[in-house]
C-alpha cells in the first residue's frame, strides 16, 4: 500500500518561510505524480502545487506563484513544498497526495493522501 507522511508544518510570522516534506513508501515513487493541497477551516480543499513523475512539469496555483516551489528527490522518496513570503491566508492544513497519471487539480483523481500537517501564519 502506498503511504504518504507529511512533516514540516508549524507556526511562522508573515513573510517567513517553511519547507514541507512528504515521504512516499509502498510503491515506485518515480512513477507517481505528486501534489500538495490545503484546506483552511470552513473552506474546501484546494490544490496548491503539483509535479509530474519525471519532475519536468509543475503546476502552481495562482495564489502561490512566485512564492512556493515544489520539488522531488527520487533517491529520498520525498516531495517538498518550499513556502516563502508566507501570508496569513496561507494558514491551513497541508496535505500531500499521489496518483498514477498526469498533473491535475482535481482532488478526486488522487488515490493516496497523507495525514496532513498544520501551517499557521501570524500577522
Amino acid at each position: 500500500q502506498v503511504q504518504l507522511v507529511e512533516s514540516g508544518g508549524g507556526l511562522v510570522q508573515a513573510g517567513g518561510s517553511l519547507r514541507l516534506s512528504c515521504v512516499f513508501s509502498g510503491g515506485t515513487f518515480s512513477t507517481y505524480t505528486m501534489a500538495w493541497f490545503r484546506q483552511a477551516p470552513g473552506e474546501e480543499r484546494e490544490c496548491v502545487a503539483g509535479i509530474s513523475w519525471s519532475g519536468r512539469s509543475t503546476y502552481f496555483a495562482e495564489f502561490v506563484k512566485g512564492r512556493f516551489t515544489i520539488s522531488r528527490d527520487i533517491a529520498a522518496n520525498t516531495v517538498y513544498l518550499q513556502m516563502n513570503s508566507l501570508k496569513p491566508e496561507d494558514t491551513a492544513i497541508y496535505y500531500c497526495a499521489a496518483r498514477v497519471g498526469p498533473i491535475t487539480t482535481t482532488e478526486a483523481r488522487f488515490a493516496t493522501w497523507g495525514q496532513g500537517t498544520q501551517v499557521t501564519v501570524s500577522s
